[in-house]
């Protein structure tokens, strides 16, 4: 048995809407595409005013060429060749950006999350995982003799209590979790409830910056943590270590919602089902808005339905 929880303790649930949601997963790969008139409209972008060249196509046409290689995990060369051919079946007399304005604007691109909108205090739950960079580099020092490397850059996310991504940053592969937390809550507006996340987060400062913003802190101590000498230090982490040498780990993970963090672990494998698990761009600037333009697409597919759970047996 591979899980360490007994199956007569582990929740049981059902998905209660199951032909609503079964008819949105049906819908995420519906080939339908269309291009509204102000779409059409913003593909040629108005003129900056300053001298020398200007831009033939705006961010909008060129986040759109984006989406769609991600979607179909494209080269740039075929992803220009997919869009001048759907919008030459669509009877749409625009022109599409070469492959080479592709890779030199994605550096630049300002992309926006599109997270659906949340009443009240957000409920962070927080993790990373590991996207690796296959190039020349790797195959070169393989090619001649040395042991390969194999680059890895480290994808931070943030989701609500519903998988909705409010917060994700791209780092170098030795970035410290905790820290790149730190930023991603400082970049997050309004309260924040609650703060999920494994042991990796377990520090001082985590619990300072969220219990700033009006939030608890909802992390498995290391299994040798002790309560510090007088209580002063922290007093909320104290008292998580207190709780789980009262009633141990596993209830404490049940009692405080702590199986939440879930959720993070369940968009990183919806992430790496439809993009892959590695990055396509080779820039480090272009990997970044890569993976937020990942992010949004994987909001705009939760937009279209979300399963509702429905608790069947504690």
């Amino acid at each position: 048995m591979k899980s360490k929880v007994h199956p007569k303790f582990k929740t049981k649930y059902r998905v209660g809407n199951w032909p609503d949601y079964d008819q949105s997963l049906v819908k995420r790969g519906d080939l339908k595409l269309w291009i509204s008139e102000e779409a059409i409209d913003a593909w040629i972008p108005t003129s900056s005013g300053r001298r020398g060249g200007q831009r033939k196509f705006s961010d909008h046409a060129i986040e759109t060429a984006l989406a769609l290689r991600l979607v179909f995990q494209l080269p740039l060369r075929q992803t220009e060749g997919f869009l001048r051919s759907v919008l030459a079946l669509m009877g749409v007399d625009v022109e599409v950006p070469d492959h080479t304005t592709l890779s030199r604007r994605s550096q630049h691109l300002e992309i926006g999350l599109g997270s659906l909108s949340t009443a009240g205090p957000v409920h962070l739950i927080v993790d990373s995982t590991g996207l690796s960079i296959v190039g020349e580099g790797e195959w070169a020092a393989v090619k001649h003799g040395r042991s390969g490397k194999r680059g890895w850059r480290k994808l931070h996310i943030g989701v609500d209590d519903s998988g909705v991504i409010v917060a994700q940053m791209l780092t170098e592969g030795n970035v410290d979790d905790a820290k790149s937390a730190l930023k991603m809550i400082g970049k997050l507006k309004g309260k924040i409830c609650s703060f999920t996340a494994d042991a990796a987060y377990d520090t001082i400062a985590i619990y300072k910056a969220v219990k700033a913003r009006g939030g608890r802190v909802i992390i498995p101590p290391i299994r040798t943590a002790v309560i510090s000498r007088g209580g002063r230090r922290c007093a909320p982490r104290d008292n998580t270590v207190k709780r789980i040498n009262e009633i141990g780990r596993r209830l404490w993970k049940k009692e405080s919602g702590y199986h939440q963090q879930g959720r993070a672990e369940n968009t990183f494998f919806r992430y790496k089902q439809i993009f892959g698990p590695r990055l396509h761009a080779r820039n480090p600037l272009a990997q970044a808005v890569e993976v937020k333009l990942a992010c949004s697409i994987l909001n705009q597919m939760t937009r279209l339905g979300r399963p509702e759970f429905i608790k069947i047996c504690p």
